[in-house]
């Protein structure tokens, strides 16, 4: 689509307490020239509204969340997918990363990351790491 304000609205869900994020969440708006389609929600603000989907706040910390204009969420390396469509030029980075051989490794990669980050801050209890 050549007109970015008829695309359907995507709602991102990151984690607005990490500064990684943020700064990803800065990439994400400057590549995109903060295209209106995409909104940005913070996963702790909107916990009640993850909940009653299904996904649990600490489901929502551990891996990026995308929704769907028409309600359909999803997670891990299929959001970013969803979210490289919005950036001019990166759409085929995002079918790349979906990858049979490749989203497996990338999915670890990122999960340990994002795990060792949480247990860093003291928002994960070693006994929820696995």
């Amino acid at each position: 689509m050549s007109d970015t304000t008829t695309r359907p609205t995507l709602k991102v869900y990151y984690d607005a307490s990490c500064p990684v994020c943020r700064r990803e969440r800065a990439r994400y708006e400057r590549l995109t020239r903060q295209d209106s389609s995409v909104e940005w929600w913070d996963a702790t603000d909107h916990a009640r509204y993850l909940e009653a989907r299904g996904i649990s706040l600490q489901q929502a910390l551990l891996s990026l969340h995308v929704e769907t204009a028409v309600g359909q969420i999803e997670d891990g390396m299929p959001a970013y997918r969803l979210l490289l469509a919005r950036i001019p030029g990166m759409s085929p980075l995002g079918w790349l990363i979906t990858r049979p051989l490749i989203q497996p490794l990338l999915t670890r990669y990122y999960d340990a990351w994002v795990r060792r980050r949480l247990c860093n801050d003291g928002r994960l209890e070693r006994d929820e790491r696995s």
